[in-house]
Formats: structure tokens, sequence, C-alpha cells
């Protein structure tokens, strides 16, 4: 079993919309702050920024695509405010606590696979408790590829000792999650908490809307396996 972290686990967008607001005055510019945050991460991966000074770099780059030039100090000290406050917000969503219980009794070895950067998600995983479930956690920054890329579902199999085929693996984001999983052989699970699209989905994609309807719907998956 794996799962994804931010929007799925962690009600990462509602904090880091804040920590933007808290640093900027509003949550205005979050599509242009998401874009410039990527195209760093991508950076970050390629061995073109060090984890230390990416994301001072990349408030940098966002505040002058605002029309605003900051020396590295200013810039960094405005990231660091942002830091605190998205520190402050973390809170995981209700249903995942209950989840993440039944699996653990089920027995599953399981695995948490983030996008994230750095070091600071094993921070963030500890402090909200969520290290205690999982028997090991990809991070992209250490693992030297994201997902959608089959690396990091692959790694992730290995360490559980488990093959794709045998391996769910949830997440927020229908591209990067489920298809991602999908085409590395894994078991691709969308968690659309937007709630009902228009019902069309990808060839071999399962949606739910809540943590809460995966345990249904590993017993389905279960069943069918073993019919």
């Amino acid at each position: 079993m794996s799962l994804d972290v931010d929007d799925t686990l962690v009600d990462y967008s509602t904090s880091s919309r804040a920590a933007l607001a808290a640093m900027v005055g509003n949550a205005d510019n979050w599509t242009l702050w998401q874009r410039i945050t990527d195209e760093h991460c991508s950076l970050l991966l390629a061995g073109r920024l060090e984890y230390e000074s990416m994301r001072n770099i990349r408030t940098r780059a966002f505040f002058a695509a605002l029309g605003e030039e900051l020396d590295l100090a200013e810039a960094t000290r405005r990231e660091l405010h942002r830091q605190e406050v998205l520190a402050a917000g973390w809170r995981l969503f209700p249903d995942v606590v209950p989840c993440l219980e039944w699996l653990r009794a089920t027995g599953l070895p399981m695995a948490a696979v983030s996008n994230a950067s750095g070091r600071h998600q094993r921070v963030k995983i500890a402090t909200l408790g969520l290290a205690q479930y999982f028997d090991t956690v990809l991070i992209a920054g250490e693992v030297g590829a994201a997902k959608p890329d089959p690396v990091i579902f692959d790694t992730a199999c290995a360490d559980l000792g488990v093959p794709p085929r045998d391996t769910v693996h949830i997440g927020d984001r229908l591209h990067a999650d489920a298809i991602g999983a999908r085409d590395a052989g894994l078991k691709g699970v969308w968690l659309n908490r937007q709630g009902p699209g228009d019902g069309s989905l990808p060839t071999g994609i399962a949606a739910i809307n809540s943590l809460a309807e995966l345990p249904e719907l590993l017993v389905c998956e279960l069943s069918a396996a073993s019919a």
C-alpha cells in the first residue's frame, strides 16, 4: 500500500495558502506561486539547485514576477516567516487516522510517497504523528525522481518487498498519482476530495472522494483478485 502525503493525508493547500497570504498579504497569486515552486523543485531534482537555498531563491523569483526585486537576505527573511506560518498550520484531514489505523490492522506494508523536495517533509510527517504508520517514506528530493516517474514507485515497491502489480497507490493528483502509479504497474486510485466528477475516468483508475471509502475499495479489489 502506498499513499501520497500532501493534500492526501495533510491539508497542505489550506496551510500553504495561509502561509502565502501571511507573506504577501493575500493568496491571490497562488497559481503563480505553485508554478514557480514546481519550476524550482524541478531544478532541485535535476541537481541544479541545493536544497538549503532553493526555497529562498524561489521566493525571490516569485516576488520578481510580481515586480518587486528583493536581495537574497530580504527574500530569505520573508521565506522564513512563511515557513513559520506554514508549519503552524499543518493539519491532517479528519479521515486520515481512522484509515491508517485500519490499514495498519490489516498488516499491509505501507509506504508514503511524496513529491516534496527535502527533509522538511520528514519533519512534517513526524510532527503530525504519521511516521508510525509507514514502513518506508520516499521523498522525491531524496530519491532523485518525482511522481509520475516510475522510478519512485518502483523504489517504494522494492522497499516494501511487494511487486508493483500487488501494490495500490492513492493520491490526490490524477496524473501524478493515479495514472503515474498505473503506468508503473501499480493499481492507481485517485482521491478526489472535490467531490464526484463527470463519471469518466481513465482506464484502470479507481476514484474515491474520502479515505473513509478506501477500506471498501480495497476489500472489493481483494475479492475480485481471489475470484
